[in-house]
């Protein structure tokens, strides 16, 4: 992404690389090039999990100054993506949301609002309202 994209970043985590990379593209169709885009998925060894330097990794290419919101498919994402977060220190971390969305309908849905130029808080609002 150039420096002057100003759009919220999605990043997408799951368990699954096939998961969080096909997310990634069904997101990447919708919205194109407009919104920085990461995933993480997967462990260390490449197998079904997830580590939190990957998903630091993966919130560091999707870094925005408008933040980043983050899609996580099972609770061990959600707490590696917690990890992860605190390795960023506090400066980025206050910019980083982890949104209690589906991780598919919930990354799209974001990523569209996101490249309207919505700002951080109006975009996890948005992928949330998709909750149960």
């Amino acid at each position: 992404m150039n420096g002057k994209v100003r759009n919220v970043g999605i990043v997408i985590v799951s368990h699954s690389p096939l998961v969080a990379r096909g997310t990634a593209d069904m997101v990447r169709q919708m919205v194109g090039e407009s919104v920085p885009l990461a995933w993480a998925g997967g462990n260390a060894e490449g197998g079904l999990g997830t580590h939190a330097p990957g998903i630091l990794a993966a919130i560091e290419s999707a870094w925005s100054e408008a933040g980043v919101a983050v899609f996580v498919d099972l609770g061990g994402a959600e707490t590696n993506s917690e990890m992860a977060i605190e390795m960023l220190g506090s400066d980025k971390a206050g910019r980083v949301a982890i949104c209690n969305a589906p991780l598919v309908e919930g990354a799209v849905i974001a990523a569209a609002e996101a490249s309207g130029g919505a700002p951080l808080s109006r975009v996890v609002a948005t992928a949330e309202e998709l909750s149960p």
